[in-house]
């Protein structure tokens, strides 16, 4: 008798938004030691994975064309690295619907291999804190290990180091993207040509505030290092963050991660939707979506 076609499975991978983003020093291997405080947002890649036959990606979705190669896919890095670590790991197919914008500070990237990562789990029935898939992320990339499990917490180090979950509350937020893509490393870079080596002690979970109105104000004194050296490379940034400050109960704009995608925090979802609206509305070619973090 022939085997059972399995069912395919599927998993969101979210966009990454660094609410905070410091820069608290540089290793001699080049890596910067960064202390941020993520949340995830509703908004999402779509993964699919069809257990059985050999390792391959198919890409679909608006964003599919900028995101390159398939053999340069995170996706497929994430599978190869587990599977250095898990022996006989079954693979397959990955159908990949890119929504994100691509190189745009949202994590799109490693939220679509830590996505990669727990359906290769999920398929294999290993547990989502099996070290293997832990060491996996950390191999792909910095970003990876937040995303695997993706819930507001505290990332240090390079990444590797994580918070337990932090209850933050649910915030109304609007994502924009002038299209425009920014490289990290060359973000970091401009950063250290401009830095003048003042560096911010460190944030404690515990403080992070769990009350929506209070929120906002804590995010105020813990910038995005980056962002100014994102906006000399890329100076429609400014125009986003202005866009976004002055529209109507905008409570706090800054750029996500190493950008070019900024956020503003609102007080409603409906002050959001109609923030989003209006951006969209004066700013047609810019990527403008309302959403929730959480």
């Amino acid at each position: 008798m022939p085997t059972p076609r399995r069912s395919a499975l599927r998993e969101s991978a979210p966009a990454k938004v660094n609410l905070t983003l410091a820069v608290l020093g540089r290793r001699a291997n080049g890596y910067h030691t960064l202390e941020s405080l993520v949340a995830f947002a509703k908004l999402s890649d779509r993964l699919t994975f069809s257990p059985g036959g050999p390792l391959t990606l198919v890409m679909r979705g608006p964003n599919a064309a900028a995101a390159g190669p398939d053999t340069d896919n995170l996706v497929l890095k994430a599978a190869l690295a587990l599977a250095k670590n898990v022996r006989g790991l079954e693979v397959g197919r990955f159908t990949l619907t890119k929504n994100l914008p691509v190189a745009a500070g949202l994590g799109g990237g490693s939220s679509d291999a830590a996505a990669a990562l727990r359906l290769l789990a999920r398929a294999n029935r290993l547990a989502l804190d099996d070290p293997r898939l832990r060491k996996a992320a950390r191999a792909v990339g910095a970003d990876v290990p937040v995303c695997l499990d993706p819930r507001p917490r505290l990332m240090r180090g390079i990444g590797e180091i994580l918070s337990a979950p932090i209850a933050i509350p649910r915030l109304a937020v609007v994502l924009v993207n002038p299209g425009v893509a920014l490289e990290t490393k060359d973000v970091f870079t401009a950063f250290d040509r401009s830095s003048r080596g003042k560096r911010r002690g460190t944030m404690q979970a515990q403080k992070v505030p769990r009350e929506r109105d209070a929120l906002p104000t804590f995010l105020d004194s813990h910038p995005n290092d980056l962002q100014p050296a994102a906006i000399k490379l890329q100076p429609a940034i400014a125009k986003v963050l202005a866009a976004l400050r002055k529209s109507p109960g905008c409570r706090l704009a800054r750029m996500s991660g190493s950008g070019a995608t900024c956020f503003g925090l609102y007080a409603s979802s409906r002050a959001a939707t109609v923030a989003a609206r209006d951006i969209a509305a004066a700013h047609s070619h810019w990527w403008v979506r309302a959403d929730v973090l959480g």
